[in-house]
């Protein structure tokens, strides 16, 4: 028997695209980070900007409002004195984020292996 399994199926384009656009989304700069604040609780700007550190408030409102329109978190306004603007992961965003959580827990585990790397990307 080879070091291929026999019974796993091929990877056809189809799939490789789809895995690939996944990748892509949650690769951008800071979307991951600001997904998995959403997953740990966080819900007003001020939480994402607390949980996030180190990201502009401009670059958070772009990635809230592109997770938005993802699909992946729905905004729900407040009305009140003053307006409160309230994100919250959608059924979407809480199956991506299941998807992703064993690659948190991959980083957790290897993050001074993972750390030089990442540093160098930026």
């Amino acid at each position: 028997m080879t070091s291929r399994d026999i019974t796993a199926p091929d990877i056809d384009a189809e799939a490789c695209t789809a895995f690939q656009a996944v990748l892509e989304q949650v690769g951008r700069r800071w979307t991951g980070a600001v997904l998995l604040a959403a997953a740990r609780g966080a819900r007003r700007f001020t939480d994402y900007r607390r949980m996030v550190p180190g990201i502009s408030d401009r670059l958070l409102s772009q990635r809230l409002k592109e997770l938005e329109t993802l699909g992946l978190v729905s905004r729900e306004v407040i009305p009140s004195t003053p307006v409160q603007i309230h994100y919250h992961p959608s059924a979407r965003g809480t199956e991506l984020l299941a998807a992703l959580e064993p690659l948190t827990a991959y980083g957790l585990r290897h993050a001074p292996e993972a750390r030089p790397a990442a540093a160098e990307a930026d």
